[in-house]
């Protein structure tokens, strides 16, 4: 397993080989998609447990993502039982990537905490339970929050992003694997740069443009109608586009992705 440098550039080239990994299977890319939003959802309705859940498995359900992609390449039939991969494999691998959640979980515990301490969350409380109108200061809270949150998610994402890959595919250890990762994204920070800031205007951009449309059209109710199957269809393509990510940043036996 080799660590690779790569050109700025790369960023838009990975989201190009996402979409053509996306097209290899888009049928069960789809599925697995939906199934971990409705499972994700389906979780916060459980106080605590379910979220600690989410956060435990992510790794695992990563690892069963990634090995989605590698099926697709090789035209091989998805099934939604991919997410349980790294669960079924050796003992070893399933103990570390159960300790690389809880390494998640506790982050993201941490994270939240931080962040309460910097945002006042009690302002954000009325725009989840009624109806009223926002007043500035819960909008200025609102922007805390995403701003604080996206500061503080970097480092996270950093030592998380390729760690699960690298503990169920490479046999690393846990501490092995998340520095490895947090120094791939690194080495890569401007590719990455770039990958991140087009996927933000995808994911966010175009979907409030489009409402803005409806909006002024005066087809506000029926805006959901399109920009739930974009966005849907635009997080698969990204979460495809993850695989494409490891391929450049670590050089393994495989076939390489069309550019």
């Amino acid at each position: 397993m080799k660590l690779n440098s790569v050109a700025p550039k790369e960023g838009y080239i990975w989201i190009r080989q996402g979409i053509w990994l996306f097209k290899q299977n888009p049928l069960g890319f789809l599925m697995l998609v939906f199934m971990y939003v409705f499972a994700a959802q389906l979780a916060v309705v459980i106080p605590v447990i379910g979220v600690f859940a989410v956060l435990l498995l992510t790794p695992t359900l990563s690892v069963g993502f990634m090995t989605a992609c590698r099926q697709g390449i090789q035209k091989e039939r998805i099934r939604p039982m991919v997410y349980l991969i790294a669960l079924r494999s050796s003992p070893i691998v399933r103990k570390r990537i159960l300790q690389l959640g809880l390494v998640y979980a506790g982050m993201i515990l941490l994270l939240s905490f931080i962040l309460s301490l910097l945002v006042d969350f009690e302002l954000l409380l009325p725009l989840m339970t009624s109806d009223k109108p926002i007043t500035p200061e819960a909008l200025r809270q609102v922007y805390l929050v995403l701003c604080f949150g996206a500061i503080l998610y970097i480092p996270v994402a950093m030592l998380m992003w390729f760690s699960p890959v690298l503990v169920a595919w490479a046999d690393m250890s846990v501490p092995q694997a998340l520095f490895s990762s947090a120094l791939a994204c690194w080495a890569n920070k401007a590719a990455f740069f770039l990958y991140l800031a087009i996927w933000s205007a995808i994911l966010i951009a175009i979907p409030l443009t489009v409402g803005i449309i409806f909006d002024a059209l005066d087809l506000g109710q029926a805006a959901s109608f399109i920009i739930a199957p974009i966005s849907m269809a635009g997080l698969t393509i990204m979460h495809c586009s993850f695989y494409a990510t490891w391929k450049a940043c670590f050089t393994e036996d495989e076939v390489v992705l069309p550019v």
